[in-house]
C-alpha cells in the first residue's frame, strides 16, 4: 500500500485529515467530539502544536495545524492514538479506528491558510448536514465569527489577519468571505497540491524540495517522493547525449527522445513541441527505443552512461 510523503521541519504548516477505518463513523455523539477536542488541547500544551482551524465530521476530521518544533508525527500519534484508546475502551472493542495513516499536506500558510479554512468550514454544508456553517456545532467557524468564545488552544489570529488589520472587523469580514461560496460550486484547494503533498507557489515548492526532499532515496511505497525528485531538464539530457562518444546524430535523437520521455516529467504535448512530432509518434519512438535497449547490451551501456551524466 502506498504511503504518504512526510515532510517535517520546525514551523511547518499542514492540512491534516484522518478517516475512519472502512469509512465508518469515528464520532458517534457529543461526548466523542468533546473528548477528541480535549486531545487537541493537550497536543497544544504538551507538544507545542498550534491549531489554527478544525472541523469534525462523522467519519473524518480536518485540521490546520502548525508545528513550531517540527514534530507532526508525535502530535498525531498523541491525537489519534489517545482518541482510539478512548473510543475502543468506551465501546469494548479493539483494533484500528482510523484508516491507515493520517494524510498531511504541507501548506504555504500565507497563501493558502485562509482558503483552506473556508473549505473546511463549509464541509458540513457540502455534506448536507446544515444549510449554513454557523449552524454546525463541531467546527471552529463559530469562534471565527464571534458567536462563541475562542478557547486558549485555538489560534484564529493568523487566518483572520489575512482579511485586514482593522480592529473588530475581521470576524464579520471572515463571515462574508465564507458565505461568498454558499450555494456555489467549490472545489478543494488541495487539488492543486504538487505530488498530492505540497500546496504553495512554485518558489515555496522549490524551497521545500531543495531543503527537505532532495537527497532522500525514493521508496517504491512513497510515490510522492519519486514525483518530487529533481528532474533533469531536456536541455541537459540532450547535451549529455551529444557528449557521448560514438553515438550518431540519428541515434542521439532517438536516445534523446526516449530519455526525455522517461526522465524529464514534461507533458507529452510539450515534449512533442521540442522534438517536432506528435504525441503518439513520440510515445511510439520511446517505446521502440526501450525495446532495443532491452535486447542490446551495448546500447544499454551507452544509455546508462548518459544517465550518469545527468546524475540519475
Amino acid at each position: 500500500m502506498a504511503r504518504s510523503l512526510r515532510i517535517n521541519y520546525p514551523g511547518a504548516f499542514y492540512h491534516v485529515t484522518s478517516r475512519g477505518n472502512e469509512r465508518r463513523d469515528v464520532f458517534k455523539g457529543q461526548r466523542d467530539r468533546e473528548k477528541f477536542l480535549s486531545y487537541l488541547e493537550s497536543a497544544v500544551f504538551r507538544y507545542g502544536a498550534v491549531v489554527h482551524c478544525w472541523c469534525l465530521m462523522g467519519n473524518h476530521y480536518h485540521l490546520l495545524v502548525e508545528t513550531p518544533e517540527g514534530n507532526l508525527p508525535q502530535i498525531m500519534r498523541h491525537i489519534n492514538g489517545a482518541y482510539t484508546t478512548y473510543f475502543n475502551a468506551k465501546r469494548k472493542r479493539s483494533g484500528h479506528l482510523f484508516q491507515g495513516r493520517y494524510k498531511a499536506w504541507l501548506v504555504e500558510a500565507d497563501v493558502y491558510a485562509l482558503e483552506l479554512s473556508r473549505y473546511m468550514h463549509l464541509n458540513p454544508v457540502r455534506a448536507g448536514l446544515v444549510s449554513r456553517p454557523e449552524d454546525y456545532l463541531w467546527s471552529s467557524y463559530r469562534s471565527f465569527i464571534g458567536h462563541v468564545g475562542t478557547p486558549d488552544w485555538l489560534k484564529t489570529q493568523q487566518i483572520l489577519g489575512c482579511l485586514g488589520q482593522r480592529v473588530g472587523g475581521a470576524p464579520s469580514r471572515y463571515r462574508e468571505f465564507v458565505e461568498d461560496r454558499l450555494g456555489k460550486e467549490y472545489e478543494s484547494p488541495l487539488q492543486d497540491a504538487v505530488a498530492g503533498s505540497i500546496l504553495g507557489c512554485q518558489a515555496f515548492i522549490d524551497k521545500v524540495k531543495h531543503e527537505h526532499v532532495h537527497g532522500r532515496v525514493p521508496a517504491k511505497d512513497v510515490p510522492a517522493l519519486r514525483q518530487l525528485k529533481e528532474r533533469p531538464r531536456v536541455e541537459d539530457i540532450l547535451n549529455a547525449v551529444g557528449e557521448e562518444v560514438g553515438v550518431s546524430e540519428k541515434e542521439a535523437r532517438r536516445i534523446g527522445i526516449y530519455l526525455s520521455h522517461s526522465l524529464s516529467g514534461l507533458p507529452l504535448r510539450q515534449l512533442g513541441e521540442i522534438f517536432g512530432m506528435g504525441e503518439t509518434a513520440l510515445c511510439e519512438a520511446s517505446r521502440r527505443m526501450k525495446m532495443r535497449i532491452s535486447v542490446n547490451p551495448e546500447l544499454a551501456q551507452v544509455v546508462a552512461k548518459i544517465r550518469d551524466r545527468v546524475n540519475l
